[in-house]
């Protein structure tokens, strides 16, 4: 059982939770998620870590509340434990220096993005980050994502913080103007989607961290199966990113809807 020491409500559905987790803490990376379980009879979720602090054993989980399960654990208080929590598990975000990267991210994939922009910026990229939201009472990390990026892009949907627009929108205003070599986008399936078709029609790389559906988190159960190129790729062992250009989007939102109707 991991202890949780401190929660902060960053949003009206989107919780952040500081876990104890000294080992993983220190071999997470960036790109690396936990599968989490709340009560014996709990369901397994998978959460990206935001933050690992080995000085303190912790690591940060951000949860937005959609069905039962992240409201179980979103309503847990400073003191009380996650049943389970396994990892660091999936694969770890490639970093490089490839020179001016883009970080496009939606709502709660903020969280996930935070450690590879940190990361992409120790390794001497020039980072931009494209923070969007519905509204701004949706904008999350806001702060911690300025600190390791040379810009910051705030769009929100109604125009009520930054520019009025989509995350697309940002993305091909930094594209018009300089050369990007690489773009990393983390959100909404849909908002992925649209990225990668953009991004394509400028020849721009782009990885796409995925957050399909899983059960075991270790490539058994094949929840989390996608198209990736025309062949199954589990984003369990296989992801959770990939090229953005080769994921078939239309099926994995297909697969996301499947449960819709229990959450």
């Amino acid at each position: 059982m991991n202890k949780i020491i401190k929660k902060e409500i960053l949003s009206e559905n989107v919780v952040k939770l500081e876990v104890e987790a000294p080992l993983i803490a220190k071999s997470r990376k960036a790109g690396h998620f936990v599968i989490v379980r709340t009560g014996k009879y709990g369901e397994r979720i998978p959460l990206t870590i935001a933050v690992a602090n080995i000085q303190n054993g912790t690591i940060t989980l951000v949860i937005q509340k959609v069905g039962k399960s992240s409201q179980k654990i979103c309503a847990l208080s400073e003191g009380d434990y996650i049943t389970d929590l396994v990892g660091p598990l999936g694969r770890a975000t490639h970093i490089e220096n490839f020179g001016t990267v883009i970080c496009a991210c939606g709502g709660v994939g903020t969280a996930p993005m935070l450690p590879i922009a940190e990361a992409m910026k120790e390794a001497g990229n020039k980072v931009i980050t494209v923070l969007a939201a519905r509204t701004k009472e949706l904008i999350i990390l806001e702060k911690e994502m300025k600190r390791f990026s040379d810009e910051t892009l705030i769009m929100t949907d109604d125009g009520s913080y930054g520019q009025k627009g989509l995350v697309t929108n940002g993305v091909e205003e930094v594209i018009k103007r300089e050369k990007v070599d690489l773009c990393v986008t983390i959100g909404p399936a849909i908002m992925m989607k649209f990225v990668s078709l953009l991004t394509k029609k400028y020849e721009i790389p782009t990885v796409a961290s995925l957050n399909t559906i899983m059960v075991d988190g270790t490539g058994m159960c094949g929840a989390c199966r996608v198209t990736v190129g025309g062949k199954t790729r589990f984003v369990c062992v296989d992801g959770p990113e990939f090229d953005a250009h080769q994921v078939d989007f239309d099926e994995m939102m297909l697969r996301l809807n499947a449960y819709k109707e229990y959450e």
